[in-house]
């Protein structure tokens, strides 16, 4: 028989969260070790009821990612491509429809890849990531959300004069983009190399409006140097997002969960993310907008052995987000990690955010490698999903301030 009666280990933990005190990491790691799920789900309800009450967030955005060229190989991932060189290079610039030759610097050939054409390895010129922003921006998307693989090709100018193709063709779309690995490998690339806040500075200054948050993974050195040895770890991260508050862009903070790490781990990772947005709340200019539990997807990494998080992993993950994120205001389940279906169950558990429609999509597919990248959720799937939950469906664009519209045009509503 199902029952919701508060176990006695979590009295005293739900006893300060609905005094509003904050929790402690062994407040966590109890919560991770705890079979009362039921406890775990309906606090955090309570909590994400007191900050949104009824409403639930979704927008009107569109994923590119660039290329899936990149110089890592990081064990979880199972987006990345090794890029081509010598004959391998001539042998993929072959030809097919939709695909044209473009030339690198250093004189190599490349694959340049347009929106619907289907290939395993890709890279997009400027005016293929404009044309896809445009069309986003003419169906009536307020945002576009833009990552890709560090090209060992590409110089920094083409991420500048991406942003400002977009900013040109979509004046009012928000430009969301960039990792932090991204942002410090531009850096690298540049000539002479330039510092993150240099970086952060021109995206900015090009039409950059927000980062994404990605590549946190997990702040752990023993998870780091198994599962992504060669990627920058916590200190480049924080170093990064730290620039960027200061220099007013906002951006998100995420976690990748269910690999190698363990429970205590994810907590850990939570409270690093908690006392840096101490930090930036107290300095006044930017901060999170949002914390984004991910859902690995083992198919295709060098992972694909592992199961991956289970459904109540993931409700437990994302309620404990809510529980232990005091100062974030919103916790979002990427319906694309953790299914649809999930993500509405989800709305229970602390999650006031279900992200948009995506459309493409290419860093993870359940189905591995050979998935559709072609990921989406129709502007009346999402309202439903949400109001089947018994929630209230609000769309907003990338900082949260809720959108009027009128078909295809918007603006904000407060």
């Amino acid at each position: 028989m199902i029952t919701t009666k508060t176990q006695p280990g979590l009295d005293d933990i739900a006893a300060r969260v609905r005094a509003g005190e904050r929790l402690s990491y062994e407040d966590g790691v109890r919560l991770f070790e705890s079979p009362d799920i039921f406890t775990i789900g309906r606090l955090a309800d309570e909590v994400r009821r007191r900050l949104h009450g009824r409403a639930t967030y979704y927008n009107i955005n569109r994923h590119i990612n660039y290329s899936n060229y990149c110089v890592l190989r990081c064990k979880f991932c199972s987006f990345y491509r090794p890029y081509p060189t010598g004959k391998d290079a001539a042998q993929q610039v072959s030809g097919g429809n939709g695909d044209k030759l473009a030339a690198t610097t250093g004189g190599d050939l490349h694959l340049s890849l347009l929106h619907d054409a289907p290939a395993d390895e890709y890279e997009y010129s400027v005016e293929d990531i404009a044309e896809q922003a445009k069309a986003a921006a003419d169906y009536g998307a307020t945002e576009v959300h833009i990552v890709g693989g560090l090209h060992p090709k590409l110089p920094f100018d083409y991420y500048l004069d991406m942003c400002r193709a977009i900013r040109e063709a979509a004046p009012a779309l928000h430009i969301k983009a960039f990792t932090a690995i991204e942002i410090i490998h531009f850096g690298r690339i540049s000539k002479p190399r330039l510092s993150i806040a240099e970086v952060l500075t021109q995206l900015r200054d090009a039409g950059l409006g927000s980062l994404p948050g990605g590549g946190a993974e997990i702040f752990d050195d023993r998870v780091h140097d198994e599962a992504f040895r060669n990627k920058v770890g916590e200190q480049g991260w924080f170093d990064v997002h730290r620039n960027a508050h200061d220099l007013g862009i906002p951006s998100n903070a995420t976690m990748l969960y269910g690999h190698i790490e363990r429970p205590a781990e994810r907590v850990t990772h939570m409270m690093k993310i908690r006392e840096h947005q101490d930090e930036s709340l107290s300095r006044g200019k930017a901060a999170f907008n949002c914390f984004i539990p991910l859902s690995f997807i083992p198919d295709g990494s060098e992972f694909d052995d592992r199961p991956g998080p289970t459904g109540l992993d993931d409700l437990k993950t994302l309620a404990i987000s809510r529980l232990m994120l005091d100062n974030i205001s919103h916790i979002k389940a990427f319906w694309i990690m953790q299914s649809a279906k999930l993500a509405q169950m989800s709305l229970s558990w602390g999650v006031d955010d279900i992200d948009g429609t995506v459309v493409q999509y290419d860093i993870t597919k359940r189905e591995g490698g050979s998935g559709n990248r072609h990921q989406e959720l129709t502007v009346d799937a999402l309202k439903r999903l949400i109001h089947e939950a018994g929630f209230d469906p609000i769309e907003r664009e990338t900082l949260y301030r809720r959108v009027r519209r009128d078909g295809a045009a918007w603006s904000i509503a407060d």
